[in-house]
């Protein structure tokens, strides 16, 4: 069970239209695939999806931190030396997706190991979720004839819907647009990306308070403490930090301190072991948390699912697991597969999925 090999290998896949949202638009998954390799001949696999407009990681830095600073650190290590393998890592700051990808891919290698899927080793408390399907910016009419075609083939029933454009009317519009032709019993709830201040995010909660929306992401800077403090005081729909708390302390910052009422955990940005830990912290705390997606690839959402899965309180809400439908193609031998609405956790020991040679050979770009 030691590790004695972790690779970085990049790859790119482009996506059949871009998602675009306040922070910047995605056209390419130019991601990371980390593997973890074992004295008993098992390789564990997780997916680092770079975000350098949000962590200032890019597919080259994390290729770089990943062999040239966590490999010599974490070989010789055993699967079980979890901790020991995070305090080492813990030393370089930042990099939040590349550790997240290490962990996770050490997490399957032990559930090859072990024979067990990874899912019943964190928790085990159910196989499967509801899906939340994520909207971006685009005319009304588009963001509506998406968000139909998803329900419509997929079951999918529950919308988070990009905002923090301008003028705030340009979002209010695209949700009530979205409200009229989905009907009440369609969940909608907006993520704003840091997009507005906290003065637009509250003039366009107002004029939307009519829509039903469940939750509000994000929908200020991080940066302003003061003005978070006081949308989160006036709004009554509940609001979620999410690219603000990549660590438990953060986690902690944000909710003592008033700016947010829920979290959001991704497993792209906190693995199983750190996901874990904010999980509970919430748990202990009385506090939501919601799935959510860093525009992850099919192994990311073999992840995300079986992460949100294991648990009670991950596993309530709806999870963002679709994007993946947005891409042109993958890189596992079985596609994932929405039905219903929700998505059901791979069985096998693992995470349970496995990589076609051909096409990661195909869309890798460093060869």
């Amino acid at each position: 069970m030691k590790i004695t090999r972790i690779e970085a290998i990049p790859f790119a896949i482009p996506y059949r239209k871009p998602l675009r949202f306040a922070s910047g638009q995605v056209t390419v998954a130019d991601h990371v695939l980390v593997r973890v390799h074992t004295d008993d001949g098992v390789v564990g696999t997780a997916e680092a999806p770079p975000r350098p407009f949000t962590y200032g990681e890019t597919q080259e830095s994390i290729v770089a931190v990943v062999e040239k600073l966590f490999a010599p650190e974490l070989v010789g290590l055993t699967l079980l030396e979890r901790e020991t393998a995070h305090a080492r890592m813990e030393r370089t700051v930042g990099n939040p997706t590349a550790k997240a990808a290490v962990d996770m891919a050490v997490w399957d290698a032990l559930g090859r190991t072990l024979d067990l899927p990874v899912t019943a080793l964190l928790g085990g408390f159910t196989d499967r979720m509801r899906v939340c399907h994520m909207v971006g910016f685009a005319p009304d009419a588009e963001m509506v004839a998406e968000a139909e075609r998803v329900r419509d083939r997929y079951g999918i029933s529950t919308f988070k819907v990009k905002v923090g454009r301008r003028p705030v009317q340009l979002d209010v519009g695209a949700c009530r647009a979205l409200r009229e032709a989905l009907g009440p019993d369609v969940e909608l709830y907006v993520d704003g990306n840091r997009g507005w201040t906290a003065s637009e995010a509250a003039r366009a909660m107002d004029a939307m308070a009519d829509l039903g929306l469940t939750l509000a992401e994000e929908l200020s800077p991080a940066d302003d403490v003061l003005g978070r403090r006081w949308l989160t005081a006036r709004t009554t729909v509940p609001t979620v930090a999410d690219e603000s708390v990549p660590t438990p302390g953060d986690v902690t910052r944000e909710l003592l301190g008033g700016s947010a009422t829920m979290i959001s955990i991704k497993t792209a940005r906190t693995g199983f072991s750190t996901s874990q830990r904010i999980l509970h912290q919430c748990e202990g705390l009385g506090v939501e948390v919601v799935l959510g997606n860093q525009i992850d690839g099919q192994v990311g959402t073999a992840c995300a699912v079986a992460f949100g899965a294991a648990h009670r309180s991950s596993s309530r809400r709806a999870g963002e697991l679709s994007n993946f439908l947005d891409m042109s193609d993958d890189l596992l031998t079985e596609p994932l597969e929405i039905s219903g609405g929700e998505l059901v956790v791979r069985p096998g020991p693992g995470i349970g999925f496995d990589v076609d040679p051909g096409k990661l050979a195909h869309y890798r770009t460093d060869r």
